[in-house]
């Protein structure tokens, strides 16, 4: 059972109550009401459906985990919601907490601009009339991407052309105080050219100069983006798994 004094009203509250950390700065959309738990050193808030995820938390996994259960004896968690917690074995689950799904990425973030790169200026910013090859390029080289044209939580696209064809893009879902980047990826025959991170260099340039700092998430396997990412500036990292309650 939750108690009263645990209780963190509203987003000025939770960030607070997490220093103002990166991570909470992204998740939580500014504007949008969301209500948080505190016990232990961990904090956990939950955000409206549109945003994703039912919630996020920070701390140590041992009294988020807690913080879940409660809130799913209370009934204020359901079947089928989704939450991003810090960093744990899946085994610590047991006999606590129903999964589906179970899931590890890390958050990486950015306060300096990356060092330049070839063809950094070779990116743009799309409009509505590139969503077809948006799409077109997606479905080639990403078709797992959660960033699509005409999702709500995308604020620009950025891309690279190679003539009249679209060959890279990414996504600004930057909805909290800090930049986001999203869905980035590079045509299947244009890899290994640099675009990668010209793509990443250019979009962490251009949101830089709206926030103070700018962040990404990534699979800890994929290797050669994580390799990326550190060379570009991002070498700040939150540990973070995925679980979607049975």
């Amino acid at each position: 059972m939750i108690i009263d004094d645990q209780v963190l009203q509203d987003r000025a509250a939770i960030l607070a109550a997490t220093g103002h950390h990166p991570y909470a700065r992204h998740a939580l959309w500014l504007g949008a009401p969301a209500r948080g738990w505190r016990r232990d050193g961990a904090v956990l808030w939950l955000s409206p459906p549109e945003q994703g995820p039912a919630g996020s938390a920070l701390g140590p996994a041992g009294p988020a985990l807690e913080i879940c259960v409660a809130l799913v004896a209370d009934g204020v968690l359901r079947p089928g919601q989704s939450l991003h917690l810090p960093r744990h074995d899946p085994g610590l689950l047991s006999g606590r907490l129903a999964v589906t799904r179970h899931h590890d990425w890390d958050f990486h973030w950015t306060t300096a601009p990356p060092p330049a790169q070839p063809d950094e200026q070779r990116v743009v910013r799309l409009t509505e009339a590139d969503h077809p090859a948006l799409e077109a390029l997606i479905d080639e080289a990403f078709p797992s991407s959660t960033s699509r044209p005409g999702d709500p939580r995308v604020v620009d696209w950025y891309g690279i052309r190679a003539g009249d064809r679209l060959v890279a893009c990414g996504a600004d879902r930057s909805r909290g105080d800090i930049g986001f980047l999203a869905g980035l990826t590079v045509a299947p025959d244009q890899r290994g050219r640099g675009l990668g991170a010209a793509l990443t260099a250019g979009m962490t340039r251009a949101l830089l100069a709206r926030h103070d700092t700018v962040a990404l998430g990534v699979y800890p396997d994929n290797v050669g983006a994580v390799r990326l990412y550190r060379r570009l500036g991002f070498t700040n990292t939150l540990l973070i798994s995925t679980l979607r309650l049975d």
